[in-house]
C-alpha cells in the first residue's frame, strides 16, 4: 500500500509543477462548451430539445477526463526512456502495486481536470438539477478516468516511442468522444450509429454523468455505474498484466 500511496503521491506533484500543463488541457474543453454551447444553442432549441449548453456540459467534462487520462500514458513511455521507470520496477515491490498506484495518481489528475471544467461551466451558466447528486457525478467522473488511464498505461506499455503512442491516442481520442453522445442524444441515430456508441465504453460515462447532473439518460444510471465498474476492471486487469511484461 505504501507504494501505491508513493507512485500516486508522485503523479499529483507532477501535475501540480506543470502550470502550462494544467492551462493546456483546459482550452480544448471551453472552446467546445463555449463555441457549440452557445453557437448551436439556439438551433437545438427551436428543435424542441430545451437547453444545449445544459446538455453539452457533462459532455465536455467526459472529453476533458478522457484526454487527460489517455494521454497520461505516455508518462510511462518517458520513465522508461529516461530510466525513472528502471529505478522503480528494480524494487522490491510488486508491479501491480506500481502500475495501480500510477493508474490511481493519473486517474486522480484526470478527475481533478474534469472538476476544473465543470467549476468553469457554473460560471457559465450551466445548472445542475441538484448539488445533492454532486457526490455520485464525482463517482462517475473517476470511474471514467480510471478506466481511460488504465486503457492509456496498457497501451504505453506495448510501445517505446513517444511519436508512435500519439499517433495511437490521436486516432482513438476523437472516436472515443465524437461517438459517445457527448455532442448529441443517441435517440434517433441511424442503427449503425447506435451500436457502435453502445460499443464505445465513453458512452456509459458520459449517460452517467448526464443522468447524475442533469437527470437525462438513454442507458440508465444504474447500469451505466456497473458498466464502468466492470470496465474499469478489466481495463486495470490488462492495464497489470502488460505493464509487468515490460522488458527494460
Amino acid at each position: 500500500m505504501n507504494t501505491i500511496y508513493v507512485l500516486w503521491l508522485r503523479q499529483l506533484k507532477r501535475y501540480i509543477r506543470s502550470k502550462t500543463r494544467i492551462i493546456g488541457a483546459l482550452g480544448q474543453p471551453l472552446l467546445f462548451m463555449l463555441a457549440l454551447g452557445f453557437g448551436f444553442g439556439p438551433i437545438y432549441s427551436k428543435a424542441g430539445q430545451g437547453n444545449y449548453f445544459q446538455f453539452l456540459v457533462p459532455g465536455i467534462i467526459s472529453q476533458s477526463i478522457l484526454f487527460t487520462a489517455l494521454f497520461n500514458g505516455i508518462e510511462v513511455i518517458w520513465d522508461r526512456q529516461f530510466g525513472f521507470l528502471k529505478e522503480t520496477l528494480v524494487a522490491p515491490v510488486s508491479r501491480l502495486n506500481i502500475v495501480i498506484g500510477r493508474t490511481l495518481g493519473g486517474a486522480t489528475i484526470a478527475t481533478f481536470q474534469g472538476l476544473i471544467v465543470f467549476l468553469l461551466s457554473l460560471i457559465f451558466g450551466f445548472k445542475p438539477q441538484s448539488f445533492s447528486h454532486f457526490l455520485l457525478a464525482f463517482i462517475i467522473m473517476f470511474l471514467i478516468a480510471l478506466l481511460f488511464t488504465a486503457i492509456g498505461t496498457a497501451i504505453a506499455s506495448l510501445l517505446d516511442d513517444m511519436h508512435g503512442f500519439q499517433l495511437i491516442m490521436n486516432f482513438l481520442v476523437m472516436p472515443l468522444f465524437f461517438l459517445s453522445g457527448a455532442l448529441f442524444p443517441l435517440q434517433g441515430l441511424p442503427p449503425a450509429i447506435k451500436v457502435v456508441a453502445s460499443l464505445n465504453p465513453l458512452s456509459f460515462g458520459v449517460d452517467g454523468l448526464r443522468a447524475a447532473l442533469i437527470n437525462v439518460s438513454t442507458y440508465g444510471l444504474f447500469p451505466d455505474l456497473i458498466i464502468l465498474i466492470v470496465l474499469s476492471t478489466i481495463a486495470l486487469s490488462i492495464g497489470s498484466y502488460l505493464f509487468s511484461k515490460i522488458q527494460l
